[in-house]
């Protein structure tokens, strides 16, 4: 089940380890932590998410794994990140099951509604501000496209890129159930404080 909205994901940074990150993360109020590391081994990913997985159920949060629906299975994760390259979302279906999470990236109000007819339980939407956090190839998308896909579809919606403190509750605010970060938990002193006032700014009524 997605968390209550509004939440948080922290998603690992591939210069940290990620069982260190993701447990400052949950120590700060993350509800999710997405498991998202392109160039480690099968072996590595796996040992990294049982771990995690371990954690996440200690804090009371999810465990998402990126791209690999068998190190989701394999961890017993709770659910799997699907990109617009990876399996297919109704395919990771028949082979996860109706019990685990499936959340699709999509960068787009056509791929966001295709999310959603192919049975996603929840979309990454973005990316919405400039990043440094990923490589991309396409503008941010903005407020705007944020409120016109929150209006479109009934699917909970984590929008990504660019979100920190400052920002936070616009993207609450215009239709997003949750956030997702990276650079914003990661890239600082001290990633559980950063965590907590992420997870404090989601929750504010102030835009």
């Amino acid at each position: 089940m997605i968390p209550f909205s509004p939440f948080l994901c922290v998603i690992t940074d591939e210069a940290i380890c990620p069982v260190s990150l993701a447990e400052e993360a949950l120590k700060g109020g993350a509800a999710m932590i997405q498991l998202r590391h392109k160039s480690a081994s099968g072996s590595q990913l796996f040992s990294w998410a049982v771990a995690i997985r371990k954690m996440c159920q200690q804090y009371q949060a999810l465990c998402i794994i990126n791209d690999r629906v068998d190190i989701a299975l394999a961890s017993d994760a709770d659910g799997v990140h699907l990109g617009q390259q990876d399996m297919p979302a109704a395919i990771a279906r028949k082979i996860m099951g109706n019990n685990c999470i499936i959340g699709v990236s999509t960068s787009s109000i056509e791929e966001a509604i295709q999310a959603e007819e192919d049975g996603a339980d929840y979309i990454g939407f973005g990316h919405i501000y400039p990043t440094s956090s990923k490589e991309k190839n396409n503008p941010p998308l903005g407020i705007e496209t944020l409120q016109k896909v929150a209006a479109l579809i009934s699917l909970p919606i984590v929008a990504i890129g660019g979100i920190n403190q400052k920002n936070a509750a616009l993207i609450i605010s215009s239709g997003a159930s949750g956030v997702a970060v990276i650079a914003a938990v990661s890239q600082t002193d001290k990633p559980s404080s950063a965590t907590l006032n992420l997870v404090c700014a989601i929750n504010s009524k102030k835009l």
